[in-house]
């Protein structure tokens, strides 16, 4: 089950999630992710998914497979087993089982709502090839049994009515007395609670040798959760169980609970990390140009697959076999919290809901945000203005900069990075339109060296083209560009990030501030490992690089320092204790011998990341949470930009979200600030 549609009864809504998820998974067979021929007999319409809905129901189909086959594998010594599966809607399942000769001695039972079960067996008929794998039906179907074959029987019941359903498995020969395997992929979740507790306690007393399979979301009440939780509702097709279990722990504590004693539980990111092998991990990577790897992250820390079982010898744990090291999720310790406040403003602008963009302080008090995703002109779009907002009189007023040369391309660009190198001058490097684009050059901004500081409408800039010889070096995106001296003379070092032939990026230049020509500067000591949606930040001369996604598309934690020396530079590990969690798609400043990490995207799904202050003279790292209460909306810290105000020792955040799966595109509407002045002294 997957969607359903806005305003509909809910017996309709939920029975069109089943509809809308079997076109997206028809989409992902379409585009190679899953080997699947028989979606596209089973769907009637088609559409053309995202890149970013075909890896989430890749993981899905993938996970559910996983669990089936090894259900499969370990009971295949029985005479007899059987699969009964909650809430089939139009899956292939069994068509796909029988097809490769998986179903020698198991039955298949698909349960779904009587009209979906119906019009499913009509399907079947009149499919040639659906109905020659199924072979001679036996005569007419009666009641309940809208379709039955010798291995198959599809029955047309409300999961919610327990002793219906009882009575028309009895009815359909389901025995419980040999092994059986429950399949409920995203549907208890849509029964109260009571129901589904009961379902699931019935299946652990009612047979001796079960097995249960169970995938669905979890983590309702942080920002990603919440936005999933509306996008549900308001398809009437409410979440029941995220309220009492909204974590894998709950969810397991449930099992044992309603009877079961063996239950294993992940979520989707340590599945796919620890349970699908490597080659296969790089060919899901490499099947479309994708470049949404915080939503991807988000979405999988969003949804679990649980396996529990009760009289199976050996017993059936199907997600620990796979895994090195059984992990689990651990809480992350808070130091503290910073409460966020909405930004006191004194004009209201809409251009600063975005992600994807760069802010940066060109003069005191004065900000300048480019480029990104967003909202404009009441569309979604990338975003052509550039924004200034200026503090005067302790307020900020927000403004549409003017563009001198309004003709100039500008491009649109996301991910690229904006470095001041005067008070009238500022280079844009890199950025992309579309990740399957190559990616942007260089840029000048030029502004007036003076200007009206309190009318941000007064602010014009001016765009130069720019082929310098370096040129070649900015075709990236998700890079870092960070000041550094060496000899006195003023660097950009560009490090990282992706492009479109390459999905990460190891290396780096020396871009000279005056003439932007390559330098080559000797740089000794271990290099870190290649990496994208990192932070880098001026430090004593040279930069401090944290963060960032790795090769493999996994967080990483390392902090490096690339010292000045006398004759170049030298890269330094620096240690951090506790060692700090993996994170990227986060920002950065140094204060005060300070490193402050902001926001970002990380594994640990219990919680989401904050502010993080690493002391760079003893490497004590912190992690503090940041109190939302007093925000009516929620707060994405990813994709996100952030300016540290040194006197005030504020931070500002501007922009952030993303498209969130299926369930739309959340933009944080207004900029926040957070004061940081406790942290700083008490750190």
């Amino acid at each position: 089950m997957g969607r359903g549609r806005p305003g509909a009864p809910r017996a309709a809504a939920v029975q069109g999630t089943g509809g809308s998820s079997v076109v997206s998974k028809c989409s992902a067979a379409a585009r190679g992710y899953i080997q699947d021929r028989f979606l596209r007999l089973l769907v009637g319409r088609r559409r053309r998914r995202a890149p970013l809905v075909h890896r989430g129901y890749y993981i899905r189909a993938r996970a559910v497979d996983h669990c089936i086959q090894d259900f499969l594998l370990k009971t295949q010594s029985h005479p007899r087993t059987q699969i009964l599966s909650l809430g089939a809607g139009f899956d292939s399942l069994y068509f796909r089982l029988k097809d490769i000769g998986l179903l020698h001695h198991t039955v298949v039972y698909e349960v779904d709502f009587p009209s979906v079960a119906c019009q499913k067996a009509t399907l079947i008929k009149r499919m040639k090839e659906l109905s020659a794998l199924v072979g001679d039906t036996g005569g007419e179907e009666l009641g309940v049994i809208t379709f039955s074959g010798e291995d198959y029987k599809l029955l047309g019941v409300d999961l919610s009515e327990l002793s219906e359903l009882e009575r028309a498995l009895e009815e359909a020969g389901l025995d419980n007395g040999i092994p059986t395997l429950f399949i409920a992929e995203v549907v208890l979740t849509y029964m109260e609670n009571s129901r589904s507790d009961a379902l699931i306690q019935w299946a652990a007393e009612h047979f001796s040798q079960a097995c249960f399979l169970l995938y669905e979301q979890m983590h309702p009440e942080d920002p990603f959760g919440r936005v999933m939780q509306q996008h549900f509702s308001q398809l009437n097709s409410v979440l029941h169980s995220l309220a009492q279990y909204p974590d894998c722990e709950a969810q397991q504590r449930r099992f044992f609970e309603k009877g079961w004693t063996e239950c294993s539980v992940m979520d989707m990111n340590e599945f796919f990390t620890c349970c699908i092998p490597e080659d296969e991990q790089q060919r899901v990577q490499a099947l479309e140009p994708f470049d949404e790897y915080e939503e991807w992250h988000l979405k999988c820390s969003h949804y679990f697959v649980l396996t529990a079982s009760k009289g199976m010898e050996p017993s059936w744990t199907p997600l620990l076999s796979n895994m090195t090291v059984p992990h689990h999720d651990e809480t992350v310790r808070m130091a503290g919290s910073i409460t966020a406040a909405v930004c006191a403003m004194h004009s209201e602008i809409s251009g600063l809901r975005r992600y994807g963009h760069h802010s940066v302080l060109i003069k005191p008090n004065v900000i300048l945000t480019t480029g990104g995703f967003g909202e404009e002109d009441g569309q979604h779009c990338r975003m052509r203005n550039f924004h200034v907002l200026i503090k005067h009189a302790g307020y900020w007023k927000a403004g549409c900069v003017k563009k001198e040369n309004p003709d100039k391309r500008w491009d649109e660009r996301l991910y690229h990075t904006v470095s001041c190198l005067s008070n009238s001058l500022a280079l844009v490097v890199g950025g992309r339109t579309s990740p399957s684009s190559a990616g942007l050059g260089m840029l000048w901004l030029k502004f007036p060296e003076t200007c009206n500081a309190s009318d941000p409408n007064d602010i014009t800039v001016e765009l130069v083209s720019l082929q310098p010889a370096a040129e070649p070096a900015a075709l990236r995106w998700r890079h870092s560009t960070t000041e550094v001296i060496f000899k006195g003379e003023k660097y950009l070092f560009l490090y990282g990030g992706r492009s479109a032939m390459e999905p990460v990026l190891g290396d780096w230049y020396f871009l000279h501030a005056q003439d932007l020509s390559c330098t080559v500067i000797p740089v000794e000591g271990p290099v870190p490992e290649s990496r994208h949606s990192h932070s880098a930040c001026s430090w004593k001369g040279g930069v401090l690089i944290a963060g960032g996604l790795g090769a493999a598309e996994q967080p990483l934690g390392s902090v490096f320092f690339l010292r000045e020396l006398e004759h170049g530079f030298q890269w330094q590990a620096v240690e951090t204790h506790p060692p700090l969690i993996p994170r990227y798609s986060h920002t950065a400043h140094v204060h005060d011998g300070k490193l402050l990490l902001v926001g970002g995207v990380w594994f640990h799904s219990s919680s989401v990341p904050g502010i993080t202050v690493i002391d760079l003279m003893t490497g004590l790292c912190l992690d503090y949470t940041i109190n939302v209460e007093h925000l009516e909306w929620p707060l994405m810290l990813h994709n996100h930009s952030s300016v540290f105000l040194p006197n005030e020792k504020e931070l500002l955040l501007i922009g952030g979200g993303g498209n969130c799966f299926s369930f739309g595109t959340h933009l944080n509407p207004e900029p926040v600030l957070l004061s940081l002045s406790n942290i700083l002294t008490s750190h």
